[in-house]
């Protein structure tokens, strides 16, 4: 199985590398030629364009930022579909929005190939382990080439439905969970700071007790320190997701008060001039800072 890997970020590039240890010929291409450097010397074939990624490949994986950047690799004269042959499928990793998956879908339909949305949950050390949780939605035919390819790279497979938009859904309303818990992490740092108990603490006795789950874990001490850099999960994307969330919501005439509290949230610690740099679990800076127990700002 010929497979193209577009997008070669922290995440892409250890999913490719996966691929690759897995056997499989892989010809990669990344906007920074650099990125594709080590994952050559892995034995992966290096691409100068989507297109040539895409060309004589059976499935072609991308991971990118955004719905700008997706429709970017995949449309138009050098993207994805101009080369993906009949049959072919596009496994599409990005968190985008639901419109955009639904119109790539239709995109890909005309040119006679699938577009498989298998969104992600976990950061890059899990992507590199091989420990993602993975979401796959799409037609039953294009799920049967997807899911095998999928197995090698996360911990399980989940499939949500035959309509590929379903999965980046189910991955924005997971990324609007994980911000709420930042933003209740934030605010109980805060308390337990103002009464004089160590923040770190207190997230260590509760990960012991009822809150003994991965986004408690990894993110409570990170907040407790108030320890944002380096940025596993970027703020700017975090700021993106909620706006893609709040975006389906209210398509599906769908309140959702606490995703408008985190928007202004993101907003706020923007305006404060926390950017890319730092980790979307910088957001608790808001309590934190309200509180007057901001260390760095």
């Amino acid at each position: 199985m010929q497979i193209g890997f577009v997008g070669l970020g922290a995440m892409g590039a250890a999913m490719a590398m996966n691929l690759v240890e897995s056997g499989y010929k892989v010809q990669v291409y990344n906007r920074n030629p650099a990125r594709s450097e080590p994952l050559r010397k892995a034995g992966a074939t290096v691409a100068s364009s989507p297109a040539q990624a895409a060309y004589l490949a059976d499935v072609v994986f991308s991971v990118v930022a955004d719905d700008a950047a997706l429709k970017a690799v995949t449309l138009g004269e050098a993207g994805i579909l101009a080369t993906l042959k009949p049959g072919g499928v596009h496994i599409s990793v990005s968190t985008i929005g639901v419109d955009t998956a639904q119109e790539l879908t239709t995109r890909h339909r005309e040119a006679g190939s699938g577009l498989v949305s298998a969104t992600v949950f976990g950061r890059p050390d899990a992507a590199a382990a091989r420990k993602l949780f993975v979401m796959a939605a799409g037609a039953d035919e294009h799920l049967k080439v997807a899911v095998p390819l999928l197995e090698q790279l996360g911990q399980s497979v989940g499939i949500v439905g035959a309509d590929p938009s379903q999965a980046n859904l189910v991955k924005l309303i997971g990324n609007f969970m994980l911000s709420v818990i930042i933003e209740t992490l934030g605010e109980a740092c805060a308390v337990a700071g103002k009464a004089g108990i160590d923040p770190a603490h207190l997230i260590g006795l509760l990960t012991n007790a009822n809150f003994n789950a991965p986004p408690y874990k990894i993110y409570g001490p990170m907040i407790a320190s108030q320890r944002f850099q380096p940025a596993g999960f970027a703020l700017p994307l975090g700021q993106k997701d909620n706006r893609l969330m709040l975006a389906a919501a209210e398509a599906l005439g769908v309140p959702l008060p606490l995703a408008s509290l985190v928007r202004d949230r993101f907003l706020a610690v923007r305006a404060q001039g926390i950017g890319a740099d730092h980790d979307w679990s910088a957001m608790a800076l808001c309590a934190l800072n309200e509180a007057g127990l901001h260390k760095h700002i």
